[in-house]
């Protein structure tokens, strides 16, 4: 052997070449989205800015137009612009109300407590008077102004909580004199603001009352924002009943919101509807405007309401991406002053340009400006629009005489003195923790917005977080999460093992063990390596196989490469530190501690002695994290007569903070990813599993199809799942689960059951994770999905292996659907995300995706009839053929056989679907109109499709594959489906399953090579312990191959009884104990001669692991037994589950295309639209639509449209 260098010298200094493969993220263009991101920023910035000017200045024009001094619009025509103020009031009211209506549906829908209720409309009711009274009584009665900044003024009772809240917490508070400096600052302003109007004219009791109810009305605007603080009196206070009531409020959110919008819309009905009478006007007017003033006024408004709604989204979107201060503060702070800017200097403008057009050299003030200009103007509205709104802003201004200092100087304090009260109430926002996952509850306290002050509305309405001086607040608890990451692995290619190799060595490169700063979590990965070990001619051991070994090679490797990645030539370390390889009862286990300290524990599985298959490993897992290594401890604290609620407390706490990351043995993740998905699970705490957009990878026409059919399954499918209730299905190949919904009743227990009945095997072990998806919505765990959080994983990339995959999948997910929808009831009850409305849509789904055979074969014949122009119902009987010949065939024919010949019609098919997609499109445009069905689905679906793309531009290239995969659907949904269902009963899993093992040769003569290296005193040492071996071994049979026929291993003959008692014990410990050294010292040995740079050091179990391995085997992990007779009776059970499903199955199918083949022939019922060109004229053609064709262009088109909404309220 070679000698290992001393003192950290370096072993080989001639070998510091080396093969370094990717370690870095190369799948994404980090130069484009960096670009991509300042733009983005740039330009949020500013639509967050314009829109919240639109939306106040259309908002002021509104109030303007109602003032009576206006030319635009006469007196008697005011109620019209009072209507539509109004109708900006209750706008995100009824929002609101929407929303809420929704979330009650597909979420929770808690009815509040009759003191709850009555709080909560208390405030609304105060709210929304005060700001009818505002905005429809007092504010068309001031000057522009005033009307700008005293909405500014609505801060006051905010500031005034915020320091009451700060002083209940009791301590030293960072925002506290800001706080207090703001509500004096705004009282000074209204105290400017009444000096301004009551002194100019004291005598004057109309413009009193004016002033008094401006006052009045923002004053109880204020407190629209009560909850903000409300809430954190809650927190800090000791009354059990504050507690409650800030509990009942938080669970019974969405009822509350539906009763409060419909209350501040009945209210500020109320008040509109009473003061238009009151102020001597008539409703009647509304019906007779003339139609240029109703424009004018539709225009405004639309666009007030358009402004308002779009400006709230993106104000959301800027604090969710993190660009609070940038693209959410100042755009906000500046767009008050920016409105007063564009009003004043207008009339500035028209006030100079009077002055020069006279050529007087007399003083002409602005109040004769006013009496000879703006009040002797006719009310005309011939010619531009623009000067005369100028001159009605004006006519708002012409009380006062702004030649004065004092009128200028106490409109202006007053201004300045709101303004600046709004900045110092709120400037707590800018040291607001967003987190990489923020909740929008966690960001904004209501979710209404209002339209009447939309920037005013989105500051306070920020939540409002006690900050002291001694740092800011950590997200969740301090409490750090342990993360077990756990692959299971087979026949995974050398290629397919770096990949998650390097993965998990970067994450430990990522979060080094022991670091202080990286306080978050900490982790351990774990490898489950299925059936590690094999038999070798002439030995009686059982040794690693060549996967195996693989493993080995990859973890010294990338060992080398991570260890030395910043060091120079003549630092490089080539030796790894001793690691440790231990015996256990299920096989082997190797340890190697990474370079920042983080273990990487691979479980080498003999399936002789433990049960084998990805499902009993994940079962292994789980039991030995969860159960020996979580919960075992607090029993050995219990029974040292611990506190029993304390270690319950303890107990609770880190089974929350316990995850575990389910990966396959060739996932490629970053760090990145995993910290999406843990940020979700800690902000969650409902969320029992989070997974993430998972990327195939390879390449081939197979890998091409997936790779579009992957994009849009997430970009639609599970983004709408998420949105509206659930996800079903998170992926095993790259998910996270929360340990304490794992350890939930009916999830871990109930997937640890054997397949005993038919329906088993395909629920259970055909889709093992969508099945532990399933018991955790039965419980009442809620499954996420994070679009940011990417992984890869090797696709099949041969048309067989691609449709043993999907014959797996399809029967499984069908069966974990239906099981959940048989339990709608109770799921829907446990499950606040599991709504009825959202097990409806997924009974649409399992109907369509159960008569996708009738449907495609219908498309097929519409695409014939169009091409051939023969009759449909002749292209029906056409395109039946030949899936009802291939459909009889799969019941006879060898499953290779079966995928040969669907490998031949998808390609006739496919040229079937190219011509028909052509000849469509010349059609559209040699008739010039798109309004024919086919066309209009092709367009539609087009449009659809790159729409989502440029939602997911770092996908985009992704379209390309777009039409590779619309070619394929007849074979995806028609060929594919028809095997699946046909060999459901072959619960095989395959893919993996005929990778070539190496020669017993070859293996002899690798070992020889390996011997040869080694030194003189090792080979004794193995060839000792060898000859020591259990003889009883020796005639133990070699193991079969197939999964499904492992033998029993062979039992120890029984020993004759010693007449010494003492002795016997000693005599069997010590041979337990030599084959145990023997057994450890060759696997020892094999894997030290794989390479010379790594040293183990053999280890054993303590005596409680040992006895759990065992205790945990015997109840669930215990090797199938080779039983014939169950074995064949299990067959014909499968077989008979298959005829009855598939009979069910094509039945249904079968009527469907009965049904549709009746209405073509006989005419029963059909519909004719005529057909116009691109100018909307009728060309004299007109097309049908059979009934069943409109019920599929219906269901499709709502179903994708649902999806389409899930996309952008998701993104």
């Amino acid at each position: 052997m070679e000698e290992i260098a001393l003192n950290g010298d370096l072993k080989r200094p001639w070998d510091t070449c080396r093969e370094v493969p990717v370690i870095e993220d190369e799948h994404t263009p980090w130069k484009l989205l960096k670009l991509l991101k300042i733009i983005t920023l740039f330009a949020v910035a500013i639509i967050v800015f314009g829109l919240a000017i639109c939306s106040k200045v259309s908002f002021l024009l509104l109030i303007t137009l109602s003032h009576e001094g206006t030319k635009i619009l006469k007196t008697e025509q005011k109620p019209v612009t009072l209507l539509c103020v109004g109708c900006s009031l209750i706008a995100p009211s009824v929002l609101l109300l929407f929303k809420s209506i929704w979330k009650a549906c597909y979420k929770s829908s808690k009815l509040p407590r009759k003191s709850s209720a009555a709080l909560v409309l208390f405030f609304e009711f105060i709210v929304s008077v005060g700001l009818a009274v505002l905005t429809i009584v007092a504010m068309p009665h001031l000057d522009i102004v005033t009307n700008v900044t005293i909405l500014n003024g609505v801060a006051v009772l905010s500031a005034f909580l915020q320091a009451v809240a700060q002083c209940t917490a009791k301590k030293i508070n960072v925002f506290l004199l800001p706080s207090i400096i703001a509500s004096l600052v705004i009282i000074v302003g209204y105290c400017l603001f009444l000096v301004l109007y009551i002194l100019k004219d004291p005598t004057d009791e109309r413009t009193a009352i004016w002033v008094g109810l401006a006052v009045g009305g923002s004053i109880l605007v204020s407190f629209n924002w009560w909850e903000n603080y409300f809430t954190v009196i809650c927190v800090n206070s000791k009354s059990n009943f504050l507690k409650n009531l800030f509990e009942d409020l938080t669970k019974s959110q969405n009822m509350l919101h539906i009763m409060s919008s419909l209350f501040r819309i009945a209210v500020t009905a109320c008040v509109l509807g009473a003061y238009v009478p009151l102020a001597n006007m008539d409703w009647n007017i509304v019906t007779s405007i003339p139609s240029r003033e109703t424009r004018i006024v539709a225009i405004i408004i639309g666009v007030q309401l358009i402004s308002s709604a779009l400006c709230h989204w993106f104000a959301l979107a800027a604090c969710k991406m993190h660009a609070v201060r940038r693209c959410f503060i100042l755009p906000l702070y500046l767009a008050s002053l920016a409105v007063v800017v564009l009003f004043i200097v207008p009339v500035i403008l028209g006030y100079e340009d009077y002055k020069l057009n006279l050529n007087t050299t007399e003083n002409i003030n602005f109040t004769s400006y006013c009496a000879e200009v703006v009040n002797v103007r006719n009310q005309s509205l011939s010619g531009n629009l623009f000067p005369q709104l100028v001159l009605d802003v004006t006519q708002t201004l012409c009380f006062l005489d702004m030649s004065k200092t004092m009128d200028i100087g106490l409109l202006t304090g007053a201004a300045a003195s709101w303004w600046t009260g709004l900045v110092l109430a709120t400037v707590h926002i800018w040291y607001l923790n967003i987190y990489r996952i923020q909740k929008t509850q966690d960001l904004f306290v209501r979710r209404l917005y209002e339209g009447a002050f939309i920037e005013q509305s989105l500051l306070l309405n920020t939540r409002f977080n006690i900050q002291t001086r001694k740092g800011k607040k950590k997200q969740g608890d301090s409490i750090p999460a342990m993360l077990y990451l756990c692959a299971t692995m087979w026949h995974e290619t050398y290629e397919e093992m770096m990949n998650i190799m390097i993965s998990i060595f970067r994450l430990d490169k990522y979060r080094p063990k022991g670091e202080p700063k990286f306080d978050d979590f900490t982790f351990e990965a774990h490898i489950y390596f299925d059936d590690a070990f094999e038999n070798v001619e002439g030995n009686q051991d059982r040794h690693l196989n060549t996967y195996a070994k693989d493993l080995v090679k990859i973890i010294t490797e990338v060992y080398g490469i991570f260890k030395n990645l910043d060091k120079t030539f003549f630092e490089v370390q080539q030796q790894i530190p001793d690691q440790s390889i231990t015996e256990t009862p299920y096989g082997a286990r190797l340890v190697v501690e990474m370079p920042h300290g983080n273990n990487i524990i691979v479980h080498f599985k003999d399936k002789q002695k433990i049960r084998n298959k990805k499902r009993w490993s994940q079962v292994m897992y789980l039991y030995y994290l969860l159960g020996w290594k979580l919960m075992a401890k607090y029993h050995r604290l219990w029974k040292l007569e611990s506190n029993e609620n304390d270690l319950r407390k303890e107990i609770q706490r880190e089974k929350h903070n316990t995850y575990i990351l389910a990966l396959d043995g060739d996932t490629d993740f970053q760090p990145a990813a995993v910290m999406l998905l843990i940020d979700r699970l800690k902000m969650y705490p409902r969320v029992g599993a989070a997974c993430g957009r998972i990327h195939p990878t390879g390449s081939g026409p197979a890998v091409w199809f997936q790779k579009f059919e992957y994009a849009v399954s997430h970009w639609l499918q599970k983004t709408a799942e998420h949105v509206f209730g659930c996800v079903l299905c998170s992926p095993g190949c790259f998910s996270l689960f929360r340990a304490e919904a794992l350890m939930d009743d009916n999830v871990m227990k109930t997937y640890s059951t054997k397949s005993t009945e038919p329906s088993h095997y395909i629920q259970y072990d055909q889709g093992e994770d969508r099945w532990l998806c399933t018991l955790l919505l039965k419980q009442g765990w809620r499954v996420e999905y994070n679009a940011a959080s990417d992984a890869y994983t090797n696709a099949p990339q041969d048309f067989k292996e691609l449709y043993n995959q999907r014959k797996r999948w399809g029967p499984s997910t069908m069966a974990n659907i239906v099981d959940l929808l048989g339990s709608t009831n109770i799921v829907s009850k446990k499950n606040p995300s599991m709504s009825k409305p959202f097990m409806f849509y997924q009974l649409f789904a399992i109907i369509s995706a159960i008569l996708a055979p009738a449907t495609i074969c219908l498309m097929i014949a519409g695409s014939l009839s169009f091409v051939l122009e023969i009759p449909s119902s002749a292209a029906l009987v056409i395109a039946v053929i030949p899936p009802a010949i291939y459909l009889g065939l799969c019941f006879k024919l060898k499953p290779d056989t079966q995928i040969t010949l669907a490998a031949v019609l998808s390609v006739m098919y496919a040229f079937l679907m190219l011509v028909v997609t052509i000849s469509i499109i010349t059609s559209m445009v040699k008739e010039k109109t798109i309004l024919t069905p086919s066309s209009i689905f092709i367009v539609a679906m087009s449009i659809i499709y790159i729409v989502t793309a440029l939602m997911h531009p770092q996908e985009l290239p992704l379209v390309f594959y777009g039409f590779l995969y619309i070619i394929c659907i007849p074979s995806a949904y028609l060929l594919l489906t028809i095997y699946s269902m046909v060999n459901m009963n072959s619960v095989s899993w395959g893919t993996r399953e005929t990778k070539p093992a190496a020669t017993t040769e070859a293996k002899i003569q690798q070992t020889k090579s390996q011997k040869a290296k080694t030194t003189l005193k090792r080979l004794c040492s193995w060839m000792k312990c060898c000859k020591k071996s259990n003889q009883q071994l020796e005639n133990e049979q070699l193991s079969i191959r197939q999964e499904n026929l492992i033998p029993e291993p062979t039992q120890p003959e029984p020993q004759p009884q010693n007449t010494i008692v003492d002795d016997a014990p000693e005599i069997k410990q010590e041979v337990e104990e030599t084959a145990f050294y023997c057994a450890v010292q060759c696997w020892k040995a094999q894997v030290e001669s794989l390479s010379s740079d790594i040293q183990l050091q053999v280890d054993s179990l303590d005596e409680d692991e040992d006895q759990f391995w065992k205790e945990l085997i015997e109840k669930y992990l215990e090797p199938l037994q080779n039983d014939k007779e169950k074995q064949e009776k299990t067959k014909n059970e499968l077989q008979d589950l298959r005829n009855k499903i598939n009979f069910s199955f094509f039945f249904l199918n079968a009527l469907w295309l009965v049904a549709a083949f009746i209405f073509q022939v006989f005419e029963v019922f059909e519909i004719q639209i005529n057909i116009v060109d691109l100018d909307l004229k009728e060309t004299g053609e007109k097309f049908q639509i059979e009934p069943m064709s409109l019920m599929f262009i219906l269901g499709f088109a709502i179903s994708f449209l649902l999806q389409f909404i899930g996309m952008f309220y998701h993104r």
